[in-house]
This record gives C-alpha cells, sequence and structure tokens, in this order.
C-alpha cells in the first residue's frame, strides 16, 4: 500500500471505532472554543465533525449549527448525542452548503486531513464575506515526562506531526491566521484512556495483535501514573487558528 493510500485508510478509519472516539476523546476547553468562534456568529458549520466533540460547545440559543461530516457512522452518534444540530454528510472539499451562508466554519481535530487547495476555496465559498475559519487541535503536553512515555507507546499521530510542524498555511482569500494557545488537564480513568487510544487512526487500522500490545502496554502504563482513586490527570495544551475572510470574499 502506498503512503497516499495509507494516509486516506486512517482518515477514513474512525467510524469503525466511534463508540471509542465518543468516550476517549477529550472536549475542548471553553475559553478556546470562545476564540474559535465569535459569540455573535449565528449560522455556523463544524466540518469534520466526527462525534461531535467540537459541535457541541459550539451550541448556542438562536444559531443554526450544522455538522458535516463524512463518515455515516460518527455522524450517527453526532446525531443520536446532538438532535438540534442539522447533520450532513460531506467534506471540507465539498461543503453541502451553498454559497456565502456561514458567519463561521469550524474544523475539530480535522484541517490536517483534508486537501488544503481545495478545502480554502470551499470554505471561502461558504463563508460570508468577513467570516471567520477556525481550527482547533487539543495536543498532549510531552514535557510531562508520562505523556512522553504514553507516546513512545503509540506513536505521533497526524495531528501531532501537523501542529508541531507550524499547522496551517492558509493563503488568499484569508487573512493570516492568529494562533493562540491554551493548556488545560483533562482527568480520565483508564478505560478513557484505552478508549482514545482505541479511537487514534494508527491503532483502528493495524494488525490486531499490535493493536491488541498497544493497548495492554497502554493499561500497564495507567496502572502505573494513576492515583489511587484510578484518576489520570492528562494535561493538554489546545492550539486555536483563526483567519478571517477578505471581505470582498
Amino acid at each position: 500500500m502506498s503512503e497516499q493510500d495509507s494516509r486516506k485508510e486512517r482518515a477514513t478509519s474512525f467510524g469503525a471505532q466511534a463508540a471509542a472516539y465518543s468516550a476517549g476523546r477529550p472536549g475542548y476547553p471553553a475559553q478556546a472554543v470562545a476564540r474559535l468562534v465569535a459569540p455573535d456568529a449565528m449560522v455556523v458549520a463544524d466540518v469534520g465533525a466526527g462525534t461531535g466533540k467540537l459541535t457541541a460547545a459550539l451550541l448556542r440559543p438562536g444559531r443554526t449549527l450544522y455538522a458535516v461530516e463524512p463518515d455515516a457512522a460518527m455522524l450517527d452518534t453526532l446525531s443520536a448525542q446532538l438532535p438540534s444540530v442539522h447533520a450532513l454528510i460531506g467534506a471540507a472539499e465539498q461543503i453541502p452548503l451553498a454559497d456565502n451562508v456561514c458567519d463561521a466554519l469550524t474544523f475539530g481535530q480535522s484541517w490536517h486531513w483534508v486537501d488544503p487547495l481545495v478545502a480554502v476555496a470551499e470554505t471561502a465559498r461558504v463563508l460570508r464575506p468577513g467570516g471567520t475559519l477556525g481550527l482547533i487541535w487539543n495536543i498532549r503536553d510531552e514535557t510531562v515526562p508520562w505523556v512522553a512515555r504514553l507516546t513512545e507507546i503509540i506513536a505521533a499521530s497526524e495531528a501531532e506531526m501537523f501542529v508541531a510542524g507550524g499547522g496551517p498555511t492558509l493563503g488568499s482569500p484569508f487573512g493570516t491566521p492568529v494562533h493562540e494557545t491554551f493548556d488545560w488537564d483533562r482527568r480520565l480513568d483508564t478505560q478513557q484512556l484505552v478508549a482514545m487510544v482505541a479511537s487514534r487512526s494508527q491503532i483502528i487500522t493495524a494488525a490486531e495483535s499490535e493493536r491488541a500490545d498497544t493497548l495492554e502496554r497502554v493499561r500497564l502504563l495507567a496502572a502505573e501514573i494513576a492515583d489511587p482513586d484510578g484518576t489520570i490527570v492528562l494535561p493538554y495544551r489546545t492550539h486555536v487558528f483563526r483567519a478571517t475572510l477578505d471581505q470582498t470574499g
């Protein structure tokens, strides 16, 4: 399998572990979401919405909220949890919305999978002039020794490598993205940590023996570092990139 085909397989693998994704992946800190989308944005589309981790944080009274996701299994999980959201099958390269309808578009943990040239043009089409494109990633803080050991077990993800490489480059018709970071801690248990690892594309697409070995090593690490009550404190740095579409569109 070529690297391009392997990457495509990983990008479309998440539906096979939709339940693990929903249980194991973190949400997003409120202060980061507040910087991602202005409170007066009344029509928002969350693209690559997955099971709705970011979508849920974007709900506001009076706001029309769309969730765009290519994987039907992920979208079904989202719809069951967020019935008021307009759920649509689609992708960054083909957003099923009319021209100039959105005040803001968001991508939670998903822009690193897109074809950037096509996605920039498509998001610019859907946004109103002066609208915003918000990209956000939760990245584990590997300056903490046990978190660095976790990465040695599970390997760096596409998202982690993308953000470490400098993040998105958008270009015209968007202005230069503003980049902000937010440090926070997530409290979880061993089952949630294992679910988080199980929902990663490299693990989903791995051979069964490799997958089982990796998850067992994560369980052993969790047993070593958990608090006496079973709590694990996992530090994150959330990266927000926000860019504005030129007023001319």
